[in-house]
């Protein structure tokens, strides 16, 4: 190789690694690939082991029944308030008070919600689908921008983004934005028909995952 050829052989490397976004758009374009089983080092653990531990031996029965008395339970007399103060009453007296010599700006800024912090992206989403006829299931992995994913020679999952739920959020999620598309192996020519295109969650996957005739899937996480 000359001199030139490994020069334009350093330059094409380097435009390739600082343009990502252009480099993952012609893989999205690119043929799919077959779906691979995600690694569950846990599941694959307990299938290998499934012994349990055996429950601790506890003391035999006695031969005569034993009587228990139960202790008397001891009364003690509180004087009753002649007017009990309810608890709406009391919430709204300590919200009057919290807001005596309160300013409008500093209210607000006591009555408005946290600043959600910002969600973090994932590389990786992971995917349960499922062929109801014929019982098959597969967990596999779907890298965001990257080339779709081909599960039961038939559907074509492609990721556009996968993220998980901020710290300060209620719920823990995991979020990918999927394309789905079906188009037969046994077919080439066939065009491609879109049948989901969306967000779902790993939270709700009955209401936001794939609802087909014959086919289901759901997002079950994101990985880095």
């Amino acid at each position: 190789m000359t001199a030139l050829r490994r020069v334009l052989a350093g330059t094409a490397a380097v435009v390739l690694a600082t343009s990502g976004v252009v480099v993952a758009g012609g893989r999205q374009d690119g043929p799919p690939q077959d779906a691979r089983p995600a690694a569950d080092p846990v599941g694959d653990a307990l299938r290998n082991d499934p012994g349990q531990e055996a429950a601790p031996a506890g003391d035999p029965a006695p031969d005569e029944p034993i009587a228990i008395t139960p202790p008397i339970p001891s009364v003690e007399t509180t004087d009753l308030a002649a007017d009990p103060v309810s608890e709406e009453e009391d919430a709204a007296t300590d919200e009057a008070d919290k807001g005596e010599g309160e300013s409008e700006e500093d209210k607000a800024r006591r009555l408005a919600a946290d600043t959600p912090t910002p969600r973090q992206r994932r590389r990786v989403a992971i995917v349960d689908a499922i062929d109801k006829i014929t019982a098959e299931s597969m967990r596999f992995e779907v890298e965001v921008g990257g080339p779709p994913v081909r599960f039961n020679n038939n559907l074509i999952f492609t990721a556009r983004a996968c993220e998980v739920s901020a710290d300060n959020e209620v719920v823990k999620d995991a979020i990918a934005y999927l394309d789905i598309t079906l188009q037969p192996r046994a077919s080439p020519g066939t065009a491609p028909r879109q049948i989901f295109r969306g967000w779902m969650f790993s939270s709700t996957p009955a209401i936001s995952g794939l609802q087909h005739p014959i086919y289901d899937a759901w997002i079950v996480g994101c990985k880095a």
